[in-house]
């Protein structure tokens, strides 16, 4: 299995929009408290101190694997020669077997996902089974309510609006 990251340009300037937020922002804030409350003595009961502690902790893991993970990603920012055809980066849209229940996805990387917008991730089951898949292919689907026929109705590498 490769070692690159698949994500869209945008997953890509969020990741790095974090990174840099923490570095400039919340990191000095931090350290500053911990700092002045390791100023008032007694580190040992010293609860701010301890908490600070803690964020600091939990804020240079988040450093450490966005940094790892930056060094990895592989920035998909072009569209495939095959528009037809499922790839990355591909808006879905799914018909129903029976017709009428529409299911629209997004296939991005696997830190972007987002349940909330149908953002699915490209290590996803789902993903797995549309990846190059055409207009009009049939696909079986596993979901709660068990195993689903959809159908490929729309395929779309630009933001629909």
């Amino acid at each position: 299995m490769s070692d690159k990251v698949y994500i869209t340009p945008e997953g890509a300037r969020r990741l790095r929009d974090e990174l840099n937020h923490i570095w400039k922002t919340e990191r000095p804030e931090i350290t500053r408290r911990v700092a002045a409350a390791a100023a008032l003595g007694d580190r040992s009961e010293n609860a701010d101190y301890i908490y600070g502690k803690k964020q600091l902790r939990e804020l240079d893991k988040r450093i450490r694997y966005l940094s790892k993970t930056l060094d990895r990603l592989e920035v998909v920012d072009r569209k495939p020669a095959d528009l037809e055809r499922v790839f990355f980066g591909a808006w879905v849209t799914l018909e129903s077997e029976e017709g009428g229940d529409l299911l629209n996805v997004r296939i991005v990387g696997a830190d972007e996902f987002d349940p909330k917008r149908n953002w699915i991730s490209i290590n996803s089951p789902v993903a797995k089974q549309l990846i190059g898949k055409r207009l009009g292919d049939e696909t079986r689907l596993d979901g709660p309510g068990g195993p689903r026929t959809m159908f490929v109705e729309a395929i779309n590498y630009d933001a629909p609006e």
